[in-house]
Parts: C-alpha cells; structure tokens; sequence
C-alpha cells in the first residue's frame, strides 16, 4: 500500500470531528471559507496580477488574446440543448465548459458585458435542462463544473432571480446526485482512475461555489471528495505515469487541478492531497512520451494520432511544484497553437531554456511502466522509440504488454490505431473472454505484440521492467511478459534497444514455449512495405525509407498483412502489419529485428550483435 501523508490522515480526522459537531454551527472544513466572489480558482487579485505584467509577457498576451477570441466566436453559437450522444451527455457539458470559460474570462478581462450576457443565456440554458444524466456521471461533474464557476465569475454580474435559478439547479441537478453516490458508496468514488479526479473535481467546484449560501453541500462533499481522492492521485506513483494512458493522463490531471485549486482558493487548504507521491512528477509523463512527430507514445484508449496539445494543468503543476520545465513545454505548444481561458488561471511565464534541460531517455516506473528514449530534442526528424508495460486490466487497457512505437525522419513507422468506438456492444467487457477483446484495436492483434498459438495477451496479464539503463551510449530496457502468455510459455521477455549511436531500434523477443505453436510477431504501420528478401523489408513513409532485418531466427521471413477491419469497426485503411510467422515455433524461440531508417548522411545501421537478453 502507497504512503499516505500525514497532512491527509490529519484532514481526514478533523473531517470525521465534523461529522458529530452540532449542524447548525458552521462546519470546520468552511471555517476559512473565502465568502467574497470570485473566490473560485482565479481570483481579482490574481487577474490584477496578471494584467500588470500583460504589456511584458509577450506569452500572457497570447493567452488573453486567444481566450477573447474563442470568447468572440461563442458569441455566435447556437444554443446547447439536452442531447444524447449514446449513454452521454459529455459533449454537451464540455461544450458548456469551454463556452464558460471563455466568455466569462473574456467579461472579467474586459469588462464587458456582451460576454458576461451570453454567458448567462448558457448557464440558463443548462438549468433547464431536466437533469445533468447522472446515469453517466462524468457529465454531471463537468457540468456543475462549468456552472459553478459561472456561478463565482460572474456573480456581481447576475441579478439575485439569475443566481437562485443557477443555483437551484446546480443543487438539484449536480450536488444531491453526488451526495447519493458519496452516501450510498457509489463506484466512482471508489475508483483509481480518471472518473475519480473528474467528478470529485467537478463536485469540489460546484459545491464552494454556493458554499456561503448553501453550506450543508460543501460540508459533506468536501470531505467526501478528500477521502476519495487519494485512491486515484496515488496511481501516479512514483514517477508521474498513468495507466490509462497519455490522453486520459490530460483528463485526470486537468481535474485533479481544478478541484485542488478550488480547494485553495476557497478554504486555502488542500488538505496534503500535494503530497501524495508521483503528483509532483506527473508532468514529466507528457513531455517524455510525445516522440518528435508530436505523436504520443500511444497505449490504452486514447484517440488514433493523440499527439501533445495546449494543456493548462502544466502551468498548475509547474507552478505548484517549481519545476519550470513543465511550463517551458507548454510555452512550446501554445506559441503555435491556441490557448484557453484556463491557461490564464494558472498562468506561469516562460523559464529561460536553460533551466527546462531535458534528458534524451525517461524511465516512469509504476503499475503501468513505460520507458522512452530518443537521440535529441527539438528535431523533428529525431528517432524515437517508446515501450510499455504493465497490467491489461487498467482501466482503458487494451492488451498491449511489450508494445512498442517508433519515429524517425519526421514520421511515426511503428504505431498503435488507439480506440475504438465507445458506444460498441460490450466495449467494457474486459475480463477474460470479454466482448471488448474482439475488437481488432482492442485486442493483441493490432498491437506491436508477440501473439502465440493465435491467442490474445492474457487479459488479467501483468508485466514488468525487469532492467533497464537510460541516458547512456545506448540504452535498452528489458520488459518480463511471461503471465501475458500463460499457458503457452514458461518465459517471455522483450527487450528493446537503441544502437549504433542512437540511429537504428532492436527489437528482441525471447520466449521458452511450453509447446509447439505459431509465433506471430507483427508490428502496425501506416508505410507501403516491399520484403526485397525474405529477412529485409523496406518501408516508404512521406518521401522517407526504413528498412526492417531480419537477424533472427534463421529461415524465416517478412511476410505483409492488412489491418483493415469491417463496419462497425473503424476500418484501418490503408493500414498495413509488417508480420513475421513461425508456424511451429517450439522451446527456447528468439526473434530479432532491426529497425534502421536512411538517414540522409548515408549512415544506416545494416546488422547488430545478438546478445541474449540476460546480458545486456
């Protein structure tokens, strides 16, 4: 079990004293309640803060600049209605986030009330909707989000009609389906994953921002959400990584930000929930696992092509934790792309480069592990190469042990497809056996996985880095995969290096079957593939070539596969699996295969020495 601070044990007792105390006092956890509005997030001081240092702060400018003219489009925008998008209304709740953000950032920044009207025609409109589908509750968490801080942000604005109405609704509608899920021990709150952070975070900010008026809310759902909060913060031990993946990473972290700053901006307290380990690294897992194309490290159910975008909760952790790195990463993204409102709630201006040095290899250990390495910064045509490990019963998981993904030359040559379609017949039926493994992104066989005997992965499977040496001449990590095959091998390992001073990836599995069976070896790529010879594969990308060797086992061959699938499936086309088959593979198995892109100097790593992997 993972340490838990005595700061929070500490809350946590002060939180139960509460629960005895007589109901009509005020409760010890609003006892530093800021009662004035806005006191939610970004306060007037800290925009007046802001606004003294616009005229030099060519980085602030553009946050302001692109906040007021995401404003000015939501001037425009049709109204938001009660619909559902199979079992959600998330689209419609995060549609309402963004426009509340921007428009009432836009009326605060400029005083403005065209903003601050269509603002309030938004929340209106929300309110009347006859619930927030608490069936699905990441809707109901995100919308009490945005109307709570509609609520503080413009609450001088609102007239006292417009805020019992907001308010009401906000009660109705978000708290009290809370409160049943906190009393009643609903699953959320129980969770380790994003639905953790999203809706205590989403309870955290509607229930303060009423909390002067209506202080019984705040009273039970801040401890509620206190004591709930820690089983999700501590997945990102010990080094910042997250198993559902880099998207879901953005998810959790944004929320996880929102409710403690919320908490610190009401109450000035965060109750130690800072302190739990790994949250203070967390903003490495971004920087580290996007390869030079932009492109994510991709495992779980993240989006086909996530790649690194804007994200404000890298200034709330550069700023809570003094690591400028993670602000210069994000001062990186938002100069050529758009920021958002909530960039300006944490803004951090831009360290110098010299004190956001990055190292060219990151090792996150954890429940999920993931190890990256590249051979420079800030080149696009840098190679890159990233491997996984961990369980496949995280939640998002598919069965991906030992995956691995390649950039090289300004494209990614070894990738994953990412998600399927949510609203598909037993998507979340991920036990052994379930539904979920029947879809061709979900399963093995899209992966860049070993699969034996035609199996997928074992689906309660977990792996590990048994070794691994990064920031060195030439750095490897070495994976144990044996339970993803159990049944078929008494061992199995993966090792992944980068050699040749850093031009060309290795690839070795290792396994010692337990009987004869097929090895399948495949790796899933977007590039046209010509085998010259059975052992060497040429792929063509954009104008780019990478050439696959076969150094390993001799007499078997590339072979060419398609990945594309049929409706109700994405369809993958175009897609192609660069396979190498071993139809009856049997007792101690390896196979090598060398992955050297044509660099333009002419130096192209050709073979490589074959060392078993207990030795490296």
């Amino acid at each position: 079990m993972r340490h838990v601070p005595a700061t929070i044990v500490l809350a946590l007792a002060i939180i139960c004293l509460c629960d005895i105390a007589d109901a009509a006092q005020p409760s010890s956890v609003l006892s530093t309640l800021d009662a004035r509005h806005p006191r939610l997030l970004l306060k007037d001081a800290d925009l007046g803060l802001l606004r003294a240092c616009y005229s030099e702060d060519p980085g602030l400018r553009k946050c302001v600049q692109d906040t007021l003219k995401d404003a000015n489009d939501c001037l425009t925008v049709r109204p938001l209605v009660h619909k559902l998008e199979g079992p959600r209304l998330l689209s419609v709740s995060r549609d309402c986030l963004r426009r509340i953000y921007s428009l009432a950032m836009a009326y605060r920044w400029t005083e403005q009330e065209r903003y601050a009207a269509k603002a309030r025609e938004n929340l209106l409109e929300v309110c009347n909707f006859p619930d927030w589908n608490p069936s699905h509750f990441l809707d109901t968490a995100e919308m009490s989000h945005a109307v709570g801080v509609g609520y503080d942000w413009l609450f001088d604005y609102l007239d006292a009609q417009t805020r019992d109405r907001i308010r009401t609704a906000l009660i109705e509608k978000g708290l009290k389906p809370g409160l049943e899920v906190y009393d009643n021990g609903g699953w959320w709150a129980k969770s380790e994953h994003n639905w953790n952070q999203v809706c205590n975070g989403g309870m955290i900010v509607g229930a303060l921002a009423i909390a002067e008026t209506d202080p019984n809310y705040a009273e039970r759902i801040i401890p509620a959400a206190v004591k709930s909060l820690p089983l999700a913060l501590k997945s990102y031990a010990p080094d910042g990584a997250w198993g559902e993946g880099p998207g879901y990473w953005s998810y959790a972290t944004h929320y996880t930000a929102y409710g403690l700053t919320a908490l610190d901006t009401a109450l000035g307290t965060t109750f130690g929930l800072l302190e739990i380990d790994g949250l203070s690294k967390a903003g490495a897992f971004p920087v580290y696992t996007a390869g030079p194309t932009g492109l994510y490290l991709n495992f779980a159910d993240v989006g086909e092509r996530s790649a690194r975008r804007p994200m404000p909760c890298m200034f709330w952790l550069a700023r809570t934790f003094h690591n400028p790195l993670y602000a210069y990463s994000e001062h990186e993204q938002i100069a050529t792309r758009s920021a958002g409102a909530a960039h300006l709630v944490w803004y951090t201006a831009s360290p110098r480069p010299s004190a956001a040095r990055k190292k060219l290899d990151c090792y996150f250990r954890g429940d999920v592990e993931v190890v990256t390495m590249r051979n420079a910064w800030d080149d696009p045509n840098a190679l890159f190469a990233g491997l996984k490990a961990g369980y496949n019963q995280v939640n998002h998981g598919h069965l991906d042990l030992g995956n691995f993904e390649m950039d090289a030359l300004g494209v990614r040559w070894a990738r994953d497809l990412g998600s399927e379609n949510y609203n598909l017949p037993g998507y979340w039926e991920g036990k052994r056996g379930g539904q979920r493994w029947t879809y061709y992104r979900l399963g093995s066989s899209s992966h860049n996985v070993v699969m034996l005997d035609g199996r997928h992965q074992d689906a309660l499977a977990k792996s590990s880095v048994v070794k691994a040496q990064v920031n060195v001449e030439q750095p490897f990590a070495v994976i144990e995969l044996t339970e993803a095959y159990v049944g078929l091998a008494r061992s199995a390992q993966r090792g992944l290096a980068m050699i040749g001073g850093r031009r060309a990836v290795l690839v070795q599995d290792e396994f010692d079957l337990s009987k004869p069976c097929e090895l399948a070896w495949g790796m899933t790529t977007d590039a046209q593939v010509e085998v010259k010879e059975r052992t060497v594969a040429v792929l063509k990308l954009k104008g780019k070539e990478l050439t696959a060797r076969l150094l390993s086992p001799q007499g078997a061959g590339f072979t060419v596969e398609s990945a594309q699938q049929e409706p109700p499936q994405h369809k993958n086309e175009g897609v192609r699996r660069l396979m190498v088959r071993l139809p009856q593979a049997d007792g101690e198995t390896r196979v090598v295969v060398l992955l050297s892109p044509q660099w333009k100097d002419g130096k192209t790593v050709e073979t490589a020495e074959i060392e078993p992997l207990a030795n490296w």
